[in-house]
C-alpha cells in the first residue's frame, strides 16, 4: 500500500488488526506518514473506521533496505487500557487480587513483559491467601506469613483449585527467576491458570450459595 509522507510517497506492508481505543478488529485507514531518523522509521497516522470510535492513532513501521519499503513493526499508540472484570464471588474474597491483577494487565498492554508476570504472580498470592484465610480465619496470621505453595498444600482442599493454582505458582515463579524451569510455557499459560483458579473458586462459592439458599431441610 502506498501512502503520502513528509518525504514523498512510501510503500508500507501490513496494518494493525485492531484499534487501541475501541479494541474492535478493524482494517484501519492510513492517512499520512512521518519519516523519522533518516528513513529508519515511519510513523503512520491512521483512522479507526468503526462508526462508534473513529479515533486516530499512530502505527510504527521499520525500513526494509532490500525492498525499499516499510514493514509494520507490531507497535502502535497505547490507547485505552483494558480492565479485566473479576467475578463478584472472587472479588468478595480478595479485593486486592483484582487491583494487582489489573495493574499487571496494564503493564502487559504497554509491552512491559519483563515485569507484568511478577505482578500476576503477586496477584495469585493474594487470591490464594485470602481464600485460605476465609476458610481458616483463626489462622490468618499464620497464613499471611506462610510460603504460597505451603498455603496451597495445607489450606486448599478442592483438587481442581489445587491443581491449577499449583501450576500457576510454578509459572509465576519462573517470571521472578533468572533461569526459567518451564521453557515451553509463557505468560499466556500463566494467565490461563490464574483464570482457571478464579473459575473453580467461583464455582465453589456459587455451589455453596445454593446450598445455603436451598437447604435439605426444606425439601
Amino acid at each position: 500500500m502506498e501512502i503520502t509522507t513528509n518525504s514523498g510517497r512510501a510503500e508500507i506492508n501490513g496494518l494493525p488488526n485492531h484499534c487501541p481505543f475501541c479494541h474492535y478488529l478493524i482494517r484501519p485507514i492510513p492517512l499520512y506518514g512521518l519519516n523519522i531518523g533518516q528513513n529508519q522509521q515511519l510513523d503512520v497516522f491512521m483512522a479507526c473506521p468503526n462508526s462508534i470510535c473513529k479515533k486516530g492513532f499512530i502505527a510504527y513501521y521499520n525500513y526494509n533496505y532490500i525492498n525499499n519499503d516499510y514493514n509494520y513493526s507490531g507497535g502502535m499508540t497505547s490507547g485505552n487500557i483494558i480492565r479485566k472484570e473479576i467475578p463478584t464471588s472472587v472479588s468478595g474474597i480478595s479485593t486486592q487480587f483484582g487491583v494487582i491483577y489489573n495493574q499487571a494487565f496494564a503493564a502487559e498492554q504497554q509491552s512491559l513483559f519483563e515485569i507484568c508476570g511478577v505482578g500476576y504472580r503477586k496477584a495469585l498470592e493474594f487470591l490464594i491467601k485470602d481464600y485460605a484465610i476465609e476458610k481458616e480465619p483463626s489462622k490468618q496470621e499464620t497464613i499471611e506469613k506462610k510460603a504460597l505453595m505451603a498455603c496451597i498444600n495445607e489450606y486448599v482442599n478442592d483438587t481442581r483449585i489445587k491443581l491449577v493454582a499449583t501450576r500457576a505458582v510454578w509459572l509465576g515463579n519462573d517470571e521472578t527467576h533468572y533461569v526459567r524451569k518451564w521453557e515451553g510455557k509463557n505468560l499466556d499459560d500463566l494467565k490461563r491458570l490464574i483464570d482457571l483458579t478464579m473459575h473453580w473458586i467461583e464455582m465453589e462459592k456459587l455451589t455453596e450459595g445454593f446450598g445455603v439458599d436451598m437447604p435439605e431441610s426444606k425439601k
